[in-house]
Parts: C-alpha cells; sequence; structure tokens
C-alpha cells in the first residue's frame, strides 16, 4: 500500500458518524477528527497522562472527554492503548489531554516519529498495538468499546482486548462492532456485544434535516385526506404519512429513514424535520401556538412566539418548467440523453444518459417514453385545459383546501376516463411488443416540473408496476398523466411558486424488475454535509417501494471508501415484502423475506460494496459534482438502476 494512501487513511480514523433513533443516523463514534466546540477542556481535570485500570466511575470521569453534553446525544468516552509487545498492558489514555492515538504513542515514547502508523495498530496480526475507545452509551445504560470502523482485527485480537479490558474495567465492558467485518470476525467468540442498532431504538431524538422553522404548531393524530394543513403550520404526527403538502417544519413522533419520500421532500423544501420520542404529548403545551423550532444535529429549541409571524417577503414571480412541446417519436431510452429531459422528463433523459455512458457496473433496465406531447394532447383533445383554467379562477377552489382536495379527486377520475388517441394507443402497444417483447412493464412518471434546481418533487406522482397487457398499459398511462393532479402536488407547486398551466408529463414504460432485494442510495452521507465520498443505502427485501413509502424501517448501511468498511446501522424490520402478482399485476405482500436467517442482513457486504461503486459510477457520470439519489433493485445477483437524480437540498 502506498505510504501516502496510508497516512491518508490514519487521519480518517475514526470518523464521527452521529448516530440516533431506529431511523438511524451514522454508527455513531467518538472521534477528534469532528471534535465539536468544547468537547477537550482548557485544563485536564486530572494530570495523569493514562491510567493502568478504571477501578472506579471517578477514574473514568478524570479522563473522560464528553461530545455533546447536555444533549441526547451525549457521549463520555476515553481511548485505550493495548501495548502487545509488554505482556498485553493497557494504558488507558486521558482523553482530555491527547486528542488521537497517536499524539499519546509518541509523546509517551511508544512509537518513534516516522512509524508506520496504519500497520503498527490497525492491518495485521502481527501489529504491536491494538486501539480503541471505550464510551458510556447512555440510551442502554452500559459501557462499550470499539475499533475503528476500518481496523481489520482478526478474531484472536478482538478476544484478547475484551479479555484485557474486562480484567481492568469496573463495569462488565460489552463490545461494540463498527463495521459487517467486525461483526463476523466477532460472532463465535462468546463475549458479550452491543449493536449500534440496539443502541439507537433507545435514542429519543433524530434530525433527519436540520434547520429554523417559524409556524403553528399543528398536532395531528392521524394525517388524512380529513385534516386540513396551512402552509405555515410546522406539524407534530405520530407516524410519517405517504404523502404531505409543503408545511414549515415535521416533528414526528415515530422514527424514519432518510430517503422517505416526505424526508426527500423536506430536504428539497428546506424545512427542518425530526424524530422526537413522545413528540405529540411534549408539544401538547405548544399546539395551535406560534413558535420558533430550531432543529439541529444533537438537540433541538422551541420558543414561543408573542404573535403570528407572517410569511418573509421573497421572490414569488412564477417558476416557469421547460419544455418541448414539438417531439412526438416514442422514443427508447438508448436515444436519449441528459439534454433530452425537456421533451421526455428527467427520469427518462437520466437513464438513457447512463445507458449511452456503458455503466459496466450495473443494468438499465430497456425501455422507451412517451414525451410531453401526447399529454398535452389528450387534455386539450378532451377540453381538460378548460377544467384547469377554471381552477385558478375559482375562489373556492383557490382559498378552501378541502374543496380543493375534491375537485382534484373529481379532475383525476375524469382523466383516468379520457377518450385516449388512437394513433398513440397503436405505436404505444406497438412498441412495447417489437422493442419490449411485450413483456411486464413498469409505467413511470415523469413531469417537467421535477428535479428543478430548487424543487426536487420526488414522491409526488404515480407510476404503474408490473403492467400485464394492453388494455392495463392503456389504462397505466391515463393514470401517471392523471398523477400529475394529486392533491399535494399540487400543493407543492403553489407553495414554491410553480405555474400550474405550464406543467406536462410523460410516461416511461420500462421493462419491470422483479426484485430479489431493493432500495435507494445517495453518494454522501445524508446526515452530516462534511463527511465526504460516503454512500448511504437502505435496502429492504422485494421491491423497493417499501423504502420510499416509509414502510417499516429498512436495513441502513453507511460505506465508507476511505477505510473499506461496510457499516451496519440498522436491521431491517419488514415482516412482509413485495413482489409481482403474476396473476393480476400489481405488486402483492409475501411473507417471503430475503434476510439471512442467522445474521438478519438484506445484503452482503458484496452487494454493498457493489452498490456502492455503482452508486458512485453514476455520479462520475453526471460529472462529478451533484449527489445522486438512486433506486434500485437486485435480481437473480444482477444490479438493476430504474431512477437516477440529483440529490436536492436547500437550506433554510
Amino acid at each position: 500500500m502506498d505510504q501516502k494512501v496510508k497516512h491518508a487513511i490514519f487521519f480518517l480514523i475514526l470518523v464521527l458518524f452521529t448516530f440516533s433513533s431506529v431511523g438511524a443516523q451514522m454508527a455513531r463514534k467518538p472521534t477528534p477528527t469532528r471534535e465539536p466546540k468544547g468537547a477537550m477542556p482548557a485544563r485536564p481535570d486530572s494530570k495523569d497522562r493514562s491510567l493502568p485500570a478504571i477501578k472506579t466511575q471517578e477514574d473514568f470521569d478524570s479522563i473522560a472527554r464528553t461530545y455533546h453534553q447536555g444533549t441526547p446525544f451525549a457521549l463520555p468516552h476515553l481511548m485505550f492503548v493495548i501495548d502487545r509487545k509488554n505482556a498485553n498492558k493497557i494504558y488507558y489514555v486521558n482523553s482530555q489531554r491527547y486528542r488521537f492515538h497517536k499524539d499519546f504513542l509518541l509523546a509517551n515514547y511508544l512509537i518513534p516519529r516516522g512509524t508506520d502508523i496504519f500497520k503498527t495498530v490497525y492491518a495485521t496480526d502481527k501489529r504491536r498495538f491494538i486501539v480503541g475507545t471505550i464510551a458510556w452509551q447512555k440510551p442502554v445504560e452500559k459501557y462499550t468499546w470499539e475499533l475503528w470502523e476500518g481496523d481489520l482485527a482478526s478474531p484472536m485480537l478482538i478476544k484478547l482486548t475484551h479479555g484485557v479490558i474486562s480484567k481492568t474495567f469496573f463495569q462488565p465492558v460489552s463490545y461494540k462492532p463498527n463495521s459487517i467485518r467486525q461483526e463476523d470476525a466477532s460472532a463465535n467468540l462468546k463475549i458479550p456485544r452491543m449493536s449500534q442498532d440496539e443502541i439507537t431504538k433507545n435514542q429519543e431524538y433524530l434530525a433527519l434535516n436540520t434547520g429554523t422553522a417559524i409556524g403553528r404548531i399543528h398536532i395531528i393524530e392521524k394525517l388524512d385526506d380529513t385534516v386540513e394543513v396551512g402552509s405555515n403550520e410546522i406539524l407534530v404526527i405520530k407516524e410519517l404519512p405517504l404523502s404531505l403538502p409543503q408545511v414549515r417544519g415535521v416533528i414526528v413522533a415515530k422514527s424514519s429513514t432518510p430517503l422517505s419520500h416526505i424526508n426527500i421532500l423536506a430536504r428539497g423544501w428546506g424545512i427542518p424535520n425530526v424524530y422526537i420520542k413522545d413528540a405529540d404529548k411534549l408539544f401538547k403545551e405548544y399546539d395551535t401556538r406560534w413558535v420558533k423550532f430550531q432543529a439541529n444535529l444533537t438537540d433541538y429549541k422551541t420558543i414561543l412566539a408573542d404573535k403570528p409571524i407572517l410569511d418573509e417577503g421573497g421572490d414569488e414571480s412564477p417558476v416557469i418548467p421547460p419544455v418541448n412541446l414539438e417531439v412526438k417519436k416514442l422514443a427508447g431510452l438508448h436515444e436519449m440523453r441528459q439534454k433530452d429531459s425537456i421533451a421526455f422528463g428527467s427520469k427518462s433523459a437520466n437513464l438513457g444518459e447512463m445507458i449511452n455512458s456503458t455503466l459496466s457496473s450495473a443494468t438499465v433496465p430497456d425501455g422507451f417514453t412517451i414525451p410531453f406531447y401526447w399529454y398535452d394532447k389528450f387534455i386539450k383533445d378532451n377540453k381538460f385545459d378548460e377544467i384547469i383554467e377554471e381552477f385558478e379562477d375559482d375562489n373556492d377552489f383557490v382559498h378552501n383546501p378541502s374543496i380543493r382536495r375534491k375537485r382534484l379527486e373529481e379532475f383525476r377520475a375524469k382523466l383516468r376516463a379520457g377518450k385516449f388517441d388512437e394513433t398513440l394507443r397503436q405505436e404505444l402497444i406497438s412498441k412495447w411488443k417489437t422493442q419490449l417483447g411485450g413483456k411486464v412493464v413498469f409505467v413511470r412518471s415523469s413531469s417537467n416540473s421535477e428535479d428543478l434546481p430548487n424543487f426536487s418533487g420526488a414522491g409526488l406522482y404515480s407510476s404503474e408496476p408490473n403492467v400485464v397487457d394492453e388494455e392495463a398499459l392503456i389504462n397505466a398511462v391515463r393514470k401517471v398523466w392523471a398523477s400529475l393532479w394529486n392533491f399535494q402536488a399540487y400543493e407543492a407547486r403553489v407553495r414554491n411558486f410553480v405555474s400550474q398551466k405550464d406543467v406536462y408529463m410523460s410516461a416511461l414504460v420500462q421493462l419491470g424488475v422483479n426484485m430479489d432485494r431493493g432500495g435507494v442510495m445517495v453518494t454522501k452521507d445524508p446526515f452530516d454535509d462534511e463527511s465526504k465520498n460516503n454512500v448511504y443505502i437502505s435496502a429492504v427485501c422485494g421491491h423497493n417501494t417499501k423504502v420510499t413509502d416509509n414502510d417499516g424501517i429498512p436495513e441502513q448501511i453507511l460505506f465508507n471508501p476511505k477505510s473499506n468498511s461496510v457499516i451496519l446501522m440498522t436491521r431491517s424490520q419488514q415482516k412482509v415484502a413485495l413482489t409481482f402478482d403474476i396473476k393480476s399485476g400489481g405488486l402483492r405482500e409475501t411473507a417471503d423475506i430475503c434476510a439471512n436467517k442467522q445474521t438478519k442482513r438484506v445484503l452482503t457486504n458484496i452487494q454493498a460494496r457493489a452498490l456502492a461503486k455503482t452508486a458512485m459510477d453514476i455520479k462520475h457520470i453526471f460529472g462529478g459534482k451533484r449527489e445522486q439519489d438512486i433506486e434500485w433493485g437486485i435480481m437473480a445477483g444482477q444490479i438493476y438502476i430504474v431512477q437516477a437524480r440529483p440529490y436536492i437540498e436547500k437550506k433554510n
């Protein structure tokens, strides 16, 4: 290994992954490289450089440092060093005095300057030193010891370390694996272990998206069509719904995942979105009152406002999404490039870009797209454009959400029953049979009001899975077109000043992938802007819809390419999976779960690394600068990519 690479790896040791509830952020690990302000005291409590044993709580407190004191993330911890050359002598390092293990080793002349740190403490069984951290895990009221997630410690070294700590620490200490490799290495050692998954189940706070919001608190027992939501509200809800109009902030009492539709929308809107245990009870005193709500990575504040605060002024000029209504041809994905999004939608154009970039690490299922032209013709042929004109001139529709919801529902029903152009019908069925062999397809939505610079539109529109025959294909296209007028989509466009008269819908007809397992991944750590080049993966058994619909906690993984470590953040809590309904079309639930019976994991290390490589390949295809939000599936061992779009984050 190149010397520069080794040194770079060292300086990335113990990268901080601030982790929380079952929704799980990152494997939370104390690290001086990402040290929060005030963690290192100006004057250490103890003059000792280290202690040979921790005999009491006072001993621990005297040399431990605490990150994020006074928050749900408070983490008292200290470093340790075991010298195998000196009869496995352990040094409990004064971690108020030394930031790094290396600092301690050099200051105490245990290693000469210029030593290959990587081999000395991380790489081989012949290493002289074993270094790690002991932390008090408040959520479970237990001590744990851990290694850097990239540490290649063998089962022998892990067992040795546990034995030394057990003899010299005043309380029982459990081993906390920080990567799947470390889990596997310690699986048969018969030592007490504490997984990050177990710790996070007891956390009380998780910031899925940080920020500040000023609005009226609205506690909702169950968010459904009977509840009206104002754009100036901060919602407190028991669990995330499948859809949501744009609001000022979201506080949920049940943990979620960062790649559910609601969380993607919250990031695009730039609003705080947090999990707080028992939020519906904690915020009862604030219900209907105006507050300033501040959500940080580690804690939150709620400040009462004396009076309602009006919307701040801003640029409210209408946004006209770009569109080309001249293109009539039903084009195959292989005929498209990214620039063709104005005629076919960004979903199809991005897939075409990947196909033509010879993405070697995954397969993009073949397909073709009905351009915006045909939606526009459908609307005009059926005189639906007159209804759209009436909407904006109807005061009841504009000012009454209940009426607006009902009218849009009626409008969608008319769209789904509208007269379908006979020429398009014949071309559509012919192309389905010739290009795609008449096989099972998905009909996917892609509007021209998606992936705009400050508006993602993710999760607002509908797609139709597992379409099996001609009539179902025609109906699926009409349903996709109609979804442009979903209530939540209309509301989101209003609140982002997108012109309702200038939105159009295309329809992507793509070969269906009956996924063994599927999910969503992003080419960054979605919780930590400073954590570069990681790949975050959410995975479920069966079709990946259960990730975006927030239907149960998925397996969550963070892959760190620098340490080549696969960090398991949560195991899947799925009870059922989605698979193709062979007889009727669409998806059905099945009790057949793909998770390994012993490890209960959805993905293997090999699959996680392969997905991460694919994600970074896709980021490179699109220029390497913008992070990517990618939907994927695995079928018969092959990775399939069904969508890639920019990962939009709007900071407030």
